[in-house]
């Protein structure tokens, strides 16, 4: 596994981090054994950078997996507080729930614009005072947006971003690919930690994986890359991939026979866009969100690319 400096952080951090997201009850609904196995399987394999948020309600699937491991691991967290006290609360909640005196780094969470990072100054103050206090190590924001990559590279109080970043652009809000790798690039130029998410444009690029991949492990301007895994298999292909080694064919197997679903997240807003543009019908709004119609839907995915929120997902 390659391992990289974060920025300017000084945090060590594998090329592949630990998406959690899927290990949670917003998704796979694990037991906390079970899901604490799978993250263990990926320390066990060389991962030492997680990534999560209080959103996702799974803190105790990371900290039960912690207390299994003598490895130092790094954790990101973050919180939508916007608050002084708000933050507060969260980071409180975070060091008590992962049972860890400091966290390595805490983020604001989806920053949608400029203005959305101004309306947080509160919460990022507070952040600046608990990193004076030794409580966490770093700063950062997690965002879809180019417009905030671009105004956090030249926030000092931001050490890390977390952008979405993927070949066919799905889920960047504003601007187009081409304008997020440029902002991506300068922000790791002017020394951020970044790590990547949404490399799969959340499950929408499962059909072209190897393409997906190739694409983000060839950027140069990331020190690591967040894929979400929910399974031994998934582990096993993710860590293969990123050691550049073949990929288990009864893996790949399994993995390319599993029964996926499109999901629609609860924070859909019912703007209709999916169904518009879905060919097949197999979406429409229903008591104010979208609905997907399993019988006609083909995962092909598409329909993310429409979505605003990103809330489309296939699992």
């Amino acid at each position: 596994m390659e391992y990289n400096i974060l920025g300017n952080t000084g945090l060590r951090v594998s090329y592949l981090c630990f998406g959690s997201l899927s290990i949670s009850p917003l998704q796979s609904k694990f037991s906390l054994e079970a899901g604490a196995d799978i993250i263990n399987l990926a320390i066990d394999c060389g991962v030492n950078f997680i990534d999560t948020a209080e959103f996702y309600q799974n803190y105790d699937y990371i900290s039960k997996a912690l207390k299994r491991t003598k490895k130092d691991i790094v954790i990101t967290t973050k919180s939508y507080a916007y608050t002084y006290d708000g933050m507060k609360n969260s980071v409180e909640k975070a060091r008590r729930e992962l049972d860890r005196d400091v966290i390595d780094i805490f983020m604001l969470h989806e920053q949608e614009s400029r203005l959305t990072l101004k309306g947080h100054r509160e919460a990022l103050e507070y952040l600046q005072n608990a990193k004076a206090k030794g409580q966490i190590k770093a700063i950062g924001v997690s965002t879809h947006t180019v417009e905030v990559v671009n105004a956090a590279s030249y926030m000092d109080e931001i050490e890390v971003i977390h952008p979405l970043i993927n070949f066919k652009g799905i889920g960047i809000k504003d601007g187009n690919l081409e304008e997020m790798e440029k902002a991506i690039q300068a922000a790791y130029e002017n020394g951020k930690g970044i790590y990547a998410m949404k490399a799969l444009g959340g499950g929408n690029l499962i059909g072209c994986k190897q393409q997906a991949f190739s694409y983000i492990l060839s950027f140069p301007y990331t020190h690591s890359i967040a894929v979400g895994m929910k399974s031994y298999d998934e582990v096993a292909e993710n860590i293969a991939i990123f050691e550049r080694r073949p990929i288990e064919p009864s893996v790949e197997e399994r993995l390319s026979s599993q029964k996926r679903e499109l999901l629609i997240e609860d924070w859909c807003a019912g703007c209709g866009e999916c169904a518009r543009h879905c060919r097949y019908g197999a979406l429409e709004v229903k008591g104010g969100r979208s609905m997907v119609n399993p019988n006609k839907c083909i995962l092909c995915g598409y329909c993310a690319g429409y979505c605003p929120e990103f809330c489309i997902k296939i699992v």
